[in-house]
């Protein structure tokens, strides 16, 4: 059987299976297809559970690696992000009702942030479309359950197709990403734009290089067939052996995106579709932690495409799509109560948990480093109230500092305005935390570097 095969068996098992299926004995165990090669410098053999894939959890240091992307580059696997491509006559309008973005001038290998909202204006997926062909598109994002089924929903003369187990992601993210990339291809790759892809070749296999900049700095994906994931693996890790290039552990990868101010879904809010037939199938285990409590049940938990800075600049564009209702009256309102900011945690309070192990008296909830893996809610309060909730609390390498993104009221978002952060969940022994809102990213945002003076 061959490695394409054998992903699409085990993708098809754990689907049929679900998420929540006994390890193993009901559920089988879904790797990368370029797990063999991983594997070789997968020094402490442990892994972490990315989606339904499991992903080494470090190859060398978390420090190290958290921060390639800034110092050199870094190869990492976003194999397991849902894949559908959507192809027929009627594609395109499908995608533009579903997504609040304009498609009306879309070219063959152009990306598009791709946000899809409930009727309410809630955000129930997002992630990144592409246009593949004429007719041709495909959406990659942590679950495309919600556009599977509104697809279902509706008549269009288009067909969907699920290739997650036929398509490898790779990033290759930093500064030294570009000339890595040249090198391996054997290809100038500086015609590319931000947010545009085109084919190229490693090693002779095919692949697809996107300029994308989930790290907030230069950087690519390479898309290719399942097949050829191993090989490609290799041959760019040794093309950027000279640059110093890293490989990306799972337990590093959320890092670089508190660091870039990007919201990450399932983890800094959770998605309106789980209400829905089209919940994401891939993230329907466990609960939120943190010390926030919702006052209105799951609903505090999603979020608005202005709370998280994807809004209109110019108003709620006079097109049709799902939510846009919403959207005009929160516009009507005023626009979101809340906006998007970033905290930087007061450090000795943040030491002063970390160390209390070593202390007498109750134990606060530990902070795991980088950070707490899944979702993680802290209520965050100002002038003895409640004004916000922060998320993705993470310890930066490279900016030595705690930082996290926070949801808060309009009139505590000023940078430099002092709050406070509840630690620890209800029942446990909670401690306040000094912090501090900053913009956003946290460091400049090099995604659309000048690549041709490089």
């Amino acid at each position: 059987m061959s490695i394409a095969d054998r992903q699409r068996s085990a993708y098809e098992a754990f689907k049929e299976s679900g998420a929540d299926a006994p390890f193993l004995t009901e559920r089988p165990a879904l790797f990368s297809p370029a797990a063999a090669a991983q594997d070789a410098l997968n020094i402490r053999g442990t892994y972490g559970r990315f989606a339904q894939i499991l992903l080494p959890l470090e190859y060398t240091h978390w420090t190290e690696e958290a921060a390639a992307h800034v110092r050199s580059c870094y190869i990492g696997d976003w194999t397991s992000l849902h894949k559908v491509r959507v192809r027929g006559p009627q594609a395109l309008p499908f995608l533009s009702r579903l997504g609040m973005r304009d498609l009306s001038r879309f070219e063959t290998g152009q990306i598009k942030h791709h946000v899809q909202l409930d009727d309410q204006g809630r955000i129930a997926s997002e992630g990144v479309l592409t246009r593949t062909g004429d007719q041709e598109f495909v959406y990659t994002a942590g679950s495309c359950d919600w556009l599977l089924w509104q697809f279902s929903l509706g008549d269009w003369d288009a067909e969907v197709t699920d290739i997650s187990p036929e398509r490898f992601i790779f990033g290759v993210q930093g500064p030294a990403s570009l000339h890595t990339l040249e090198k391996v291809t054997g290809q100038g790759l500086r015609d590319i734009g931000f947010s545009r892809g085109r084919p190229s070749e490693v090693s002779g296999i095919p692949v697809d290089v996107m300029r994308t900049g989930i790290s907030g700095e230069l950087g690519y994906e390479l898309h290719g067939a399942t097949a050829d994931a191993e090989a490609v693996w290799n041959a760019v890790l040794a093309s950027g052996e000279e640059f110093g290039i890293r490989q990306l552990g799972f337990r590093s990868q959320p890092v670089q995106h508190i660091e870039a101010g990007i919201a990450t879904n399932g983890l800094d809010y959770l998605p309106a579709s789980i209400l829905t037939p089209g919940a994401p199938r891939q993230f329907r285990r466990g609960a939120p932690g943190g010390s926030f409590v919702p006052s209105n049940g799951i609903t505090d938990y999603f979020r608005s495409p202005g709370e998280l800075g994807w809004g209109f600049r110019k108003g709620v564009p006079d097109r049709d799509f799902i939510g846009r209702d919403a959207l005009v009256a929160e516009a009507a309102r005023g626009g979101p109560a809340r906006v998007l900011v970033g905290l930087v945690w007061n450090a000795q309070d943040v030491a002063g948990i970390l160390t209390s192990l070593t202390e007498d008296g109750e134990l606060p909830d530990q902070m795991d480093v980088p950070r707490n893996s899944g979702p993680n809610f802290d209520q965050v309060i100002a002038v003895g109230a409640p004004v916000g909730v922060a998320t993705g609390r993470t310890l930066s390498p490279t900016l030595r500092a705690t930082i996290s993104l926070c949801v808060i009221d309009r009139e505590h978002a000023e940078p430099g305005t002092d709050v406070e952060v509840l630690w620890g969940r209800p029942g446990t022994p909670q401690r306040t935390i000094r912090a501090t809102v900053t913009t956003l990213p946290f460091k400049p945002d090099n995604r659309r570097t000048d690549v041709t003076s490089l």
